[in-house]
């Protein structure tokens, strides 16, 4: 293999041809140093290029291991590179049931497409842990983001959610400030560098348990806000179900801040892994 590899360009998670946040995908990275990777990521420029650096067949099912890196760093675990990762390798391979090893733990997907053709990935995310918030951490995010305690939503107080990475997710109550809040993002990202926030600061409003509206800050990834974030949204998942929503299918809408409206669909089981649906499409 060469140093120059082949880089696949998915775009993920779309609501309208729009939409949807874009990875880069590299299929043949076995050789491939750090330092190349991040060269490569930073080269191709969105939030998250993925890399296969390995596979091996366990009792029929493919087991790879995928590495994600920012144009900044190493991420553990990006939810829309993986489902841009599945379906390249789908494509390549045929749909099914297939493993990724990646730094934030072992995430199980299956693939399926429809009768054009069109690959559709659902992946189950590690096990979540959900936690509290720091109040003097979260008081400086609050200041950091321009909001006082009381524009939070009590339905649901905020809490730090794992499911592959860490988010802290506040909910907004008042749909006005969702939309129009603002920050500088080198100080937001300085607090995410401290706190080992790898992915991103979740905002959500939600006007009900079905819909959920959702802004993923991602300045430490030199990215003010991301499009649609697989990650954030099993950490979101989890998050709902410490908060009581169980048995559940949510919409979660993304981009739309960004002008690349996303869409994102999970399943809240009652225990086990938070299931992230989406689709992605090769960009020519």
């Amino acid at each position: 293999m060469t140093d120059v590899p082949e880089v696949l360009r998915y775009n993920a998670f779309a609501a309208d041809p729009t939409g949807g946040n874009p990875a880069g995908v590299v299929l043949d990275a076995a050789d491939l140093s750090d330092e190349r990777m991040l060269q490569i990521a930073a080269e191709v420029g969105y939030s998250e290029t993925a890399f296969v650096t390995s596979r091996r067949d366990d009792a029929g099912t493919p087991r790879y291991h995928v590495r994600f890196w920012s144009p900044a760093a190493e991420v553990p675990f990006c939810g829309h590179a993986t489902v841009a990762t599945a379906v390249a390798l789908a494509e390549r391979g045929g749909v099914g049931e297939m493993l990724f090893e990646t730094g934030g733990g072992e995430v199980a997907l299956r693939s399926a497409s429809d009768d054009e053709g069109t690959v559709t990935v659902s992946f189950t995310s590690v096990e979540p842990e959900v936690r509290d918030l720091d109040e003097g951490v979260l008081a400086r995010l609050l200041g950091l983001l321009g909001l006082e305690p009381s524009d939070l939503d009590p339905r649901f107080p905020p809490k730090e959610a794992f499911a592959g990475n860490w988010h802290p997710i506040l909910v907004i109550r008042d749909r006005e400030l969702f939309d129009q809040f603002r920050f500088s993002p080198a100080p937001v990202a300085a607090l995410m560098r401290e706190q080992g926030w790898h992915g991103t600061v979740t905002v959500l409003h939600a006007a009900d348990e079905s819909d959920v509206d959702a802004r993923n800050l991602f300045p430490v990834g030199r990215i003010t806000e991301d499009p649609a974030t697989g990650s954030a949204a099993a950490s979101t998942g989890a998050f709902l179900r410490e908060h009581g929503v169980v048995d559940r299918t949510i919409r979660i809408h993304q981009g739309a801040h960004v002008r690349r409206p996303s869409l994102l669909t999970v399943t809240i089981p009652p225990r086990g892994g938070i299931v992230v649906s989406g689709r992605a499409v090769r960009l020519s």
